[in-house]
């Protein structure tokens, strides 16, 4: 049984139908994508399955209880990394996490219990009493997903987790996400990262204008929507070399701005005419998630 089932998901505000008949479905121990550009409905479909928004329409079942009817008891089980670290600064690091312990009803004694491996988790031990204005970005998103697990839930959603961080921080925390998955957790993670998405994720549902466009794992997805091959083109002809000697050879060209990208199953012939361009720079690279994530939803940006 699923641990997150939603079936015919819709949510209108105003004219705008921003979830329209969206199906979504969790397995247990895994981490699941729910990926799409500014405005597909991300974190609207997040909200419905918390039970903090109510759908117009569809049915949503969360730990096997119905959402937004029992919704109060679902979230005893849901840890929530939301998209901005809203931790309190007049507390202390250890205060921060007793504060939001007692919200699930746990005694004092139970969360002090939990605190050192939290911390441990989040590699803030020597940081226990520390205020969280002396805190890195790095360190406050560490705390702000070790506060998630207080409750030791069942499943975490995880908005866009790992926004704003230099490398080496989301590469801790995509370690600690190894570790909640290996002890049977359940993620639901929004990025914008398609390597994040590609490192982390068992599955990935892509949604745009609300609808899911896509679905199936990382390989399936790259293996199904595009080819196989991309060789990157830069340099003032670029566009001209594109249109011209590219499309002899590639199965698909595509531009954004000074790049142009060509697409092919078969990348030999296309590296050999470009040995009589000295003056093109290029890089020819495997496909990968982000190549299927422009073709499906564009390379227009969208507000």
């Amino acid at each position: 049984m699923p641990v997150v089932n939603a079936r015919n998901l819709r949510k209108q505000y105003g004219p705008s139908e921003v979830v329209a008949g969206l199906d979504l479905s969790l397995a247990s121990g895994a981490c699941h994508g729910l990926l799409g550009p500014n405005g597909a409905g991300k974190t609207t479909t997040l909200k419905m399955l918390l039970g903090l928004i109510e759908p117009d329409g569809g049915e949503i079942r969360v730990l096997d209880l119905p959402v937004p009817s029992l919704a109060r008891q679902a979230r005893v089980r849901i840890g929530v990394v939301p998209q901005m670290d809203n931790l309190d600064p007049d507390f202390s690091v250890t205060e921060n996490l007793l504060t939001y312990g007692r919200y699930f009803g746990l005694k004092d004694a139970a969360i002090r219990d939990r605190i050192p491996s939290l911390l441990d988790f989040a590699g803030l031990n020597s940081r226990a009493e520390s205020r969280i204005q002396t805190l890195s970005g790095g360190m406050k998103r560490r705390l702000t997903l070790a506060r998630a697990l207080v409750n030791d839930p069942d499943v975490i959603f995880l908005d866009e987790p790992t926004t704003g961080l230099d490398p080496q921080a989301r590469h801790v925390i995509w370690q600690g996400l190894r570790k909640l998955l290996s002890r049977g957790k359940t993620i639901l993670l929004t990025t914008h990262f398609m390597d994040e998405a590609e490192r982390l994720c068992d599955r990935l549902t892509i949604i745009d204008r609300g609808r899911s466009i896509a679905e199936g794992s990382p390989r399936e997805l790259i293996a199904t929507h595009i080819e196989s091959d991309v060789v990157e083109l830069y340099g003032e002809d670029a566009s001209g070399w594109g249109r011209q000697e590219g499309m002899l050879h590639a199965d698909r060209i595509e531009e954004a701005g000074e790049t142009v990208f060509c697409y092919t199953r078969h990348p030999r012939p296309l590296l050999d005419a470009l040995k009589d361009r000295p003056d093109l720079k290029y890089l020819h690279r495997p496909a990968n998630l982000e190549d299927v994530f422009l073709k499906l939803t564009g390379r227009e940006l969208r507000d």
